[in-house]
């Protein structure tokens, strides 16, 4: 499936200024000029700047200040900068920039001129610095929509979301209750039928200790919250097994029939998922009104405007949040 099916645009949000999110938007361009139906949310001097960095011959794209003046081209809807970019050093002075183009972006997304958001890779502590409080793009897309998120990544042959994101370790099992897990499980569910067109998902969840917990003698929330959940689910007819080993819940086996899984915290599935799938996994949030992919890596300022960044994962959350916008589509 092309961009060019999908009736409503993608908005794409660049992400960090200093970083690669304007390489590799830039790079994609250059590659596949036939990419339509894209809004790129940058500043276009820092879109110009990074071109001629790179060296670039890419033509400036159409810069807009009202959507409905494009029509299937890729355009430009310009978010202002504070103070101008030194490539590769960060600068939270331009912290509003990153928050304006989430804003503008959720906003396109909601009033139902475009289809999904992609957003570019930022650096959390830029915002954190300049007194915005700032966990990452999934928990402030939720409070913006007073929604319940769900973090999944997602490579070829591979679905994995995540029971708790962005936690220091120590403060994970307390985070884990029997209504937290259920919710999860319910917008995995709802989202695998309405994002994915997957009727029935198979999934995998895996336990929070070692050995899942080795029947109580290595943590009892396997038996108090984990299974009771899972068996609530099994007994209204969902396809789910668990909780497994995480240790042995990935082999390859497994993962050729299970749809998604559900690791505790962030840690404990993302190196499988990166092992497998760096720099083609897709960073995606279930649970929000809109639909909302990511590229799976950072901002790597040091390899900013060196033409050394790869795209990779930019084409593919681009692919992703194009099917998923079409199968919602054809389920509504």
């Amino acid at each position: 499936m092309s961009i060019e099916q999908l009736s409503s645009r993608i908005v794409i949000s660049t992400g960090e200024p200093a970083g690669i999110g304007p390489d590799i938007i830039i790079q994609l361009l250059q590659d596949l000029p036939k990419y339509q139906n894209l809004t790129i949310l940058i500043d276009p001097d820092l879109f110009a700047q990074r071109t001629n960095e790179l060296n670039c011959s890419i033509q400036l794209p159409k810069i807009v200040s009202d959507i409905s003046a494009a029509k299937t081209e890729t355009v430009i809807l310009p978010i202002t900068l504070k103070n101008p970019v030194k490539t590769g050093e960060l600068n939270y002075s331009n912290a509003a920039y990153l928050v304006d183009m989430l804003d503008k972006a959720y906003e396109l997304c909601v009033n139902g001129s475009h289809g999904a958001l992609v957003t570019g890779p930022i650096q959390k502590s830029v915002i954190n610095n300049a007194g915005i409080k700032f966990s990452g793009h999934t928990e402030y897309l939720a409070q913006k929509s007073n929604d319940v998120p769900v973090m999944l990544l997602s490579t070829p042959g591979l679905n994995v979301a995540l029971a708790t994101t962005h936690l220091p370790l120590h403060a994970v099992p307390a985070a884990i209750t029997k209504d937290s897990l259920q919710q999860t499980i319910e917008i995995i569910l709802n989202d695998m039928r309405l994002r994915f067109g997957i009727e029935k998902p198979r999934m995998i969840v895996c336990g929070l200790n070692p050995h899942a917990g080795e029947d109580g003698h290595l943590g009892s929330e396997e038996k108090s919250i984990i299974e009771p959940v899972i068996n609530e689910f099994v007994q209204n007819g969902e396809n789910i097994m668990g909780p497994l080993p995480a240790d042995t819940a990935f082999r390859k086996e497994l993962r050729k029939e299970t749809d998604i899984y559900l690791a505790m915290y962030h840690d404990q599935g993302l190196p499988v998922l990166k092992t497998l799938g760096f720099g083609e996994a897709v960073n995606i949030t279930l649970g929000l009104p809109i639909i909302r992919t990511s590229v799976d890596h950072g901002t790597a300022l040091e390899l900013a405007g060196s033409g050394k960044a790869n795209y990779g994962s930019l084409k593919a959350a681009i692919d992703m949040a194009v099917k998923m916008a079409q199968v919602t589509v054809n389920t509504d």
